[in-house]
């Protein structure tokens, strides 16, 4: 008979994996979109939580510690998680980033939706079904956003496909970007019941492969191939992963970087922040999937209280009812 998972370490590991995304993007979005060499030249290296360069092209306006849309977008999707549980609202997940998107732009801010998402969105906007509607999005938003899913569903690989489908269909439906955010999320699922990192790879592939009915299984084994491939590259160090695996916006690249980091990184969500922060292109993104992925396996005693704090201070922050009501959805915690 299997053991009652303990809800403490439940509750633990979920706030932390929420905590982890917005750690990882707020350490990365000083870097977002800039080449490796051009970060090393405007800030050396980065080792904490500090603002854009000025004239940033896309963090412009940001202050030290600010999330971006990696984290905005993480809590709007486990706010509409929860508000249509236990089903899911595709058109309504659609509204939500659209009026997201909206606000942003009011605030001043180049942060805005990547290119899947607003390829999808346009399609909505011309009547396409929200099953249709992001067929051809391959880029990691679906991944980089799916960290309550991962809170809110067990870790059995059919039920983390069926529910990746569902709310990312409307705007990533290419198999990688399905795959690459099924990885993601088992990984979480595992770390909330006590598993480490590398005790969760095995199962993370085999979900990354599962494709669902009408997707092209073929894509799903790319995507878990690229990660299977960034995991044997990652002794080689930082530059290696850059090099041979890549950080651009496609899942294939920076979702399977994320990977690679963690394992570079020996776990450590700190570590793995660090790493991300510096490796170029796409490193907010980066480094709230790795980040996300190894709190989820150390839970809060892995992330630093001296960032943390810097953290909370430039943003309002209410994760710990979110991950409290995710677990709900879960089982877990009555």
């Amino acid at each position: 008979m299997a053991s009652r998972p303990d809800p403490d370490r439940l509750a633990d590991r979920a706030l932390a994996a929420l905590t982890g995304v917005a750690l990882g993007d707020a350490m990365g979005m000083p870097a977002q979109t800039l080449d490796r060499d051009v970060i090393q030249a405007a800030y050396g290296r980065i080792t904490g939580l500090i603002a854009p360069m000025p004239g940033h092209p896309v963090s412009h306006g940001l202050k030290a510690g600010q999330v971006t849309d990696d984290t905005e977008q993480t809590i709007l999707l486990a706010r509409r998680l929860l508000s249509d549980a236990p089903d899911f609202d595709a058109a309504a997940w659609g509204r939500d980033l659209m009026d997201w998107e909206a606000g942003v732009a009011t605030r001043g801010l180049h942060d805005l939706l990547g290119p899947s998402t607003k390829a999808a969105l346009a399609a909505l906007a011309r009547g396409v079904t929200p099953q249709e509607a992001g067929r051809n999005g391959a880029t990691n938003g679906a991944a980089m956003r799916i960290v309550p899913v991962g809170i809110a569903t067990l870790p059995d690989p059919g039920q983390i496909a069926s529910r990746v489908l569902q709310v990312s269909q409307v705007t990533h439906g290419r198999g990688e970007a399905l795959a690459a955010a099924s990885a993601v999320a088992m990984v979480v699922s595992q770390g909330l019941e006590g598993a480490s990192f590398e005790a969760t790879v095995d199962l993370a592939l085999v979900a990354a492969r599962k494709a669902s009915p009408n997707r092209d299984p073929a894509a799903h084994a790319a995507m878990a191939d690229r990660i299977a491939l960034a995991l044997d590259i990652a002794p080689q160090g930082e530059e290696a992963l850059a090099r041979k695996i890549g950080t651009s916006v496609q899942s294939l690249q920076s979702v399977a970087c994320a990977f690679g980091i963690v394992r570079l990184a020996n776990g450590d969500p700190w570590q793995s922040t660090l790493i991300a922060a510096n490796i170029g292109d796409d490193t907010d993104t980066i480094g709230a999937i790795a980040c996300a992925m190894a709190a989820a396996c150390t839970g809060m005693s892995g992330l630093p209280s001296g960032p943390l704090a810097k953290l909370h201070a430039a943003n309002a922050l209410e994760l710990q009812p979110l991950a409290r009501d995710l677990l709900r959805l879960r089982g877990g915690i009555r």
